[in-house]
């Protein structure tokens, strides 16, 4: 069956005609053309929209706001959000970059949506027609949204608070083994007064290191001050199995390259 494409103007339109059966929203259509190309029979019917706002990016006061339909390599190139720029170039290759979007990133299962990990860390808010929700309660029920997603927006951390990390078996763009995103803030004296840290292919979407972030409160980024985060980078993950990584392999270097991306 060939799928049916319909665009409209206003996210409100697309809104509506996505309560239709078998229909998904289209953006830069890496995850939902595939999945139909592989013989997904559940999706016969594309739907897009045109809205403006969606292709938009505004800074302002360190305030963020990038449209969903905007592409990684967009963002990669943009002068104002140069500290995303290594997160966004860790998805796919240049051709997957002019098309994958924020907003679609949001919803790819692991071991893919390493953009989305940084947006936990930076404890991005997702916007939809119906307002705007925490990204960690957005991930927690992405599975059951039927909202087309128009914006994620977040405050912009200090140039060397923010920190992530891709490892992958082939470079430079290969599928993640894990990814690892840090919002850091330091006192006076070097100890970390803040930690936000998220972590990829530790579970089938982008998750929280709580025990490693309380564990990293009132220590310094050293050898000795990290070996308690370390030690806890392992509590509540589930790791994926897949043909890139087990899950053993994941949690058995998760605490390794844990520990560069804090010492870097």
């Amino acid at each position: 069956m060939a799928l049916a494409l319909q665009t409209f103007p206003t996210v409100k339109d697309a809104n509506a005609a996505l309560k239709a059966p078998g229909t998904r929203y289209l953006g830069g259509g890496t995850l939902v053309v595939r999945a139909a190309n592989e013989g997904d029979v559940l999706v016969f019917g594309l739907v897009r929209s045109t809205d403006p706002a969606l292709m938009a990016i505004t800074v302002a006061d360190r305030k963020v706001r990038i449209g969903a339909s905007v592409t990684m390599a967009a963002i990669a190139r943009h002068p104002e959000l140069a500290i995303l720029a290594k997160a966004a170039r860790a998805v796919g290759g240049p051709a997957i970059r002019n098309m994958a979007t924020v907003g679609g990133n949001l919803f790819a299962p692991a071991p893919y949506g390493d953009f989305a990990v940084a947006l936990l860390a930076l404890d991005a808010m997702v916007g939809t027609e119906d307002g705007e929700l925490p990204i960690e309660t957005f991930l927690a029920k992405r599975d059951g949204s039927r909202s087309i997603v128009t914006s994620v927006s977040f405050t912009l951390p200090k140039a060397d608070g923010f920190r992530f990390l891709k490892v992958s078996r082939v470079k430079p763009k290969g599928v993640s083994v894990l990814s690892i995103a840090a919002v850091l803030e330091q006192a006076a004296d070097g100890t970390v007064s803040s930690a936000r840290i998220a972590l990829g292919c530790m579970a089938d979407r982008p998750m929280r290191a709580k025990a490693t972030e309380k564990a990293l409160e009132g220590k310094k980024l050293d050898q000795n001050g990290i070996a308690a985060a370390l030690a806890a980078a392992t509590e509540g993950i589930a790791p994926v199995t897949d043909p890139i990584a087990s899950a053993w392999y994941r949690a058995e270097v998760l605490p390794v390259h844990l520990g560069r991306l804090l010492l870097a």
